[in-house]
């Protein structure tokens, strides 16, 4: 679609944008926005504003970028400087609000969450889990009312879900199931919380007893999380080879796949455009898909032909109307998920995405060409187990932006930044640190000039830095990158023990084995370590017991495979994994971790079990 604002109106709204962006960093906050809207007559409250930005903050950063803000600047002039996302009376209709909905909230505190967002993730659930045997009280959850807020209440259907966007990440086992209490459905949801954590997810300051309340902007955002990483999870040259063929001239798969995966789906969605000869282009999932007309194109490139799906949709003028007939042939193909004709007019950044992700994994359409695709490995360009842990690590704990690629989101040095000050409190001094956007000259030598401070801090916080400096960071290389992430993991997980067990002195790995050995021994218990690549820790025994000690019957030792067979053996880890997670320690290695003995990774799970015994909960 072509911009509504001419060339020299973009260059006005460059300038107005620099202007109100106060701290400079390349993003308009919720408090620069309301600078804006003041600018343009409009006097906007701040919770209107956090919606307006839900609406258009497209790469769910929190924030706005200049893109995202000419989105917002068309919806406001639209409607004439009125905001066009609803008027007062649909708003009452469409956006609820409520009180109160976090401990953390100051008293009074108004909270909305969207109406249709609400929707979206019933019609999903409903569709994901429908037949799952162990939630069919819950099934189909009701679209009026609190029906999907009450359902999530006992956690079963945060933990199935959890295991449709990640497999095998909840073993079934650890799950309370049946006629179930207060405490077993408080281990649930703390069971679903630590595994959602594992996956990626941000739950920051929110815990059990907020999903057990029913808190719903907290349950639609870690919803939304849990359902994208899923959605995510398939844009990969594993799950599809010939996204290849959207590589342009000069590029190669590395630059292909450093795109993250929102660039990837509007990458592919503008090929099936230019397939089809179709003059349009779409740069977002808001304003550019509003008029349907380039889903419409989309659907009838993507479709099998004997789905017979049709142009039909642009027979209709009216865009509600066409939208509603789009869906119909979106329907035709089983991918009539996430949006209803409303989301799509209104340009809901977040459903539309969706949207298109679902359409992606179901019917990529990708043809490799006659010539072939380019040689290369598959293995090449998957992320290992090692890599993937740490990539959930830090988007756990809330790092922006979120990291797609672990090398290419590191390589200008904020996320590493963000993450040292959060083990060691204060030590970024952030007048130092460049911050985005880049320009294209100098960008790089900004970007350089972060990783070397980033190098230098790690050298303040005793790293071993042999041969690594800030340059290896900027051009991703793997190996050096790798070390420096792991120590960073390795420093975060023993400041949180040494906080709980309230010592002036860091902790030693020394320490954690003794402390093992001696809570094993003291609630007799036979199994013991003698280090984190001790044998024995492949049976997952020294663990399970380790979750029994901490907390007595916890562990149901006849779920408890011998350990003679391979499969065995990753079945008990799996169970000790979830288990660990389930009492409350917030573990991110993975159970092949435990089977291998993957000495860096077992030092994260027995240090997590001892915080988590520090922590007396």
């Amino acid at each position: 679609m072509a911009s509504p604002f001419t060339e020299r109106e973009l260059d006005e709204i460059k300038a107005q944008f620099d202007q109100f962006d106060a701290d400079k960093n390349g993003h308009i906050t919720a408090s620069e926005i309301g600078a804006v809207m003041k600018a343009l007559g409009e006097d906007v409250p701040g919770y209107k504003i956090r919606d307006m930005i839900r609406e258009v903050d497209i790469d769910e950063n929190g924030t706005v970028e200049f893109d995202e803000f000419t989105v917002m600047l068309e919806k406001v002039r639209d409607s004439k400087i009125k905001f066009k996302l609803a008027d007062t009376a649909e708003k009452a209709k469409r956006l609820v609000t409520v009180g109160g909905l976090s401990e953390a909230s100051a008293e009074g505190t108004q909270h909305s969450f969207s109406e249709e967002e609400k929707l979206a993730f019933v019609d999903w659930i409903n569709y994901q889990l429908e037949e799952d045997p162990d939630i069919q009280k819950h099934l189909p959850i009701r679209e009026d009312g609190n029906g999907l807020f009450e359902a999530v209440h006992d956690g079963l259907i945060l933990c199935k879900l959890i295991n449709c966007s990640v497999t095998n990440t909840v073993d079934e086992r650890a799950i309370n199931k049946g006629k179930l209490n207060t405490f077993t459905i408080h281990e649930n949801q703390t069971l679903a919380l630590n595994s959602a954590s594992a996956i990626g997810c941000n739950i920051v300051n929110i815990g059990p007893k907020d999903i057990m309340e029913g808190r719903p902007h907290l349950i639609l955002g870690l919803l939304w999380q849990v359902i994208k990483i899923g959605l995510f999870a398939k844009i990969s040259l594993q799950n599809c080879p010939n996204l290849a063929v959207l590589l342009r001239d000069g590029e190669t798969l590395d630059d292909l796949m450093a795109l993250s995966p929102e660039e990837i789906l509007l990458r592919w969605f503008n090929y099936h455009l230019e397939q089809a000869g179709h003059p349009r282009r779409v740069h977002n999932f808001s304003g550019d898909i509003k008029d349907s007309e380039c889903y419409t194109v989309l659907l009838n490139q993507i479709a099998p032909p004997e789905a017979n799906v049709d142009m039909s949709p642009m027979g209709e003028s009216d865009h509600e109307r066409r939208a509603d007939k789009m869906l119909q042939q979106a329907n035709k193909i089983g991918c009539r998920k996430f949006v209803r004709p409303k989301d799509v007019v209104k340009g809901n950044a977040r459903l539309n995405l969706a949207f298109v992700a679902n359409l992606f994994n179901t019917h990529p359409a990708l043809k490799a060409p006659d010539e072939g695709l380019p040689d290369f490995d598959l293995g090449d360009y998957g992320e290992t187990r090692e890599e993937r842990t740490f990539r959930n690590w830090m988007n756990s704990l809330g790092v922006s932006p979120f990291v797609n690629n672990l090398y290419q989101d590191l390589k200008d040095g904020l996320v590493l930044l963000q993450l040292m000050d959060r083990v060691q409190p204060g030590i970024v001094n952030w007048d130092k640190v460049n911050k985005k956007p880049f320009k294209q000259m100098g960008g790089n030598m900004k970007r350089l000039e972060n990783c070397n401070y980033a190098i230098e801090l790690a050298a303040k916080m005793r790293f071993s830095l042999v041969g690594i400096a800030g340059n290896d960071i900027h051009h991703g290389n793997k190996t050096l990158t790798l070390a420096v992430v792991w120590q960073l993991m390795r420093a975060y997980t023993l400041s949180v023990l040494q906080k709980l067990a309230g010592s002036d002195k860091p902790i030693k790995d020394q320490e954690i084995v003794d402390w093992t050995n001696a809570t094993l021994s003291g609630a007799g218990k036979s199994s013991s370590i003698s280090s984190f690549k001790d044998p024995a820790i492949a049976t997952s025994m020294p663990v399970l017991d380790l979750i029994d000690a901490i907390k007595p019957g916890a562990i149901k030792y006849d779920l408890v495979n011998s350990g003679n067979t391979e499969e065995e053996l990753l079945q008990n880890a799996k169970y000790a994994i979830s288990m660990s997670r389930k009492i409350g320690a917030r573990v991110y290695a993975l159970p092949e971790d435990l089977v291998e003995v993957n000495q860096k990774m077992c030092l994260t799970v027995f240090a997590c079990l001892m915080a988590r015994a520090k922590s007396g909960k």
